[in-house]
């Protein structure tokens, strides 16, 4: 990989960290956004809700972010599949507490330690992650990348349908 796609690769998904940090401010609601009543702090720490999107009803950050499964992962494993340069394109979903609620959500919640120590959410077993060529609420433009990354239901079920899939070559880099 070239340095100038590394560096893209490595400022985009700080800069998608500060964003999501950010997330809206409370009570902004909206259809992608925060659910009403919740505070930054409380999106950063990866509370979870569900919106409305082309892909039907799906699971996003605090942030309105869509939130991905990966097909290499494995349910109730304790570690993520997705490491080294992969954690740059699809920042693993945390969270401060053991047991993080998701408003919505029917599957079973839970967290294994990430690849950076931290605490990464799972569903039904699986960990989550964000996309970091997703640069608004509701963008859904990792769903079906490289056929291993899906947007996931309220149920913990992969959503298959595919919206525009990028190639590879958009972003730099193979979907890992």
């Amino acid at each position: 990989m070239k340095s100038s796609t590394r560096l893209w690769l490595a400022s985009s998904a700080l800069a998608l960290a500060a964003l999501t940090a950010c997330g809206g401010t409370a009570g902004s609601g909206g259809i992608y956004g925060a659910p009403a009543g919740t505070s930054q702090s409380q999106s950063a720490a990866g509370a979870l809700h569900t919106a409305d999107t082309p892909l039907g009803t799906i699971l996003v950050n605090g942030a309105g972010m869509t939130v991905y499964y990966y097909d290499h992962d494995t349910a109730n494993e304790t570690a993520s599949a997705c490491t080294g340069p992969c954690i740059s394109l699809w920042p693993a979903v945390t969270s401060t507490a053991a047991a993080p609620t998701i408003e919505g959500v029917t599957g079973t919640v839970g967290t294994i330690t990430g690849t950076d120590g931290a605490k990464q959410v799972t569903l039904n077993g699986m960990p989550l992650y964000t996309f970091a060529g997703d640069k608004n609420p509701g963008d859904t433009t990792g769903q079906g990348y490289d056929g291993i990354w899906w947007a996931v239901g309220p149920d913990g079920a992969r959503i298959t349908s595919v919206s525009p899939m990028p190639t590879t070559s958009s972003y730099g880099g193979s979907g890992y």
